[in-house]
């Protein structure tokens, strides 16, 4: 049985920083692409960053480039997302996904590629 759990959301004020993290089990990790999205209320669920099985290929929505890093220890089965001079338009859940389709420099798998979900963490950005 796949689980991804998502950790490390909260409240933090713009500007700060957060550290999400995202534990996988039941599958073969390095195998998979691993990305992190975002769903806002109202709004659809949107890309904000993936990493290759190898951690050799990121890519990044235009809206957190230079802000976010996306990493990952595959001994620990783990990826995280470091988020920096977050801003009130970060607040949403985020959830972790994965995927066997290959990220690129040109972008992510489509959401429906993605296999496997987290349950999603609040992160709250305040003024």
């Amino acid at each position: 049985q796949v689980q991804l759990v998502e950790s490390g959301g909260g409240l933090a004020q713009a500007e700060g920083s957060l550290r999400l993290s995202c534990a996988a089990s039941g599958l073969t990790f390095s195998a998979y692409t691993l990305s992190w999205f975002r769903q806002a209320p109202g709004e659809e669920r949107e890309f904000v960053a993936g990493i290759s099985g190898s951690g050799g290929v990121k890519n990044y929505a235009d809206s957190v480039k230079g802000r976010f890093t996306i990493s990952r220890d595959n001994a620990k089965n783990t990826v995280y997302l470091q988020m920096n001079n977050l801003k009130l338009e970060d607040t949403a859940v985020y959830y972790c996904a994965a995927t066997t389709f290959a990220i690129s420099y040109r972008g992510s798998p489509p959401l429906r590629n993605y296999r496997y979900w987290g349950q999603g963490t609040q992160v709250t950005v305040s003024s």
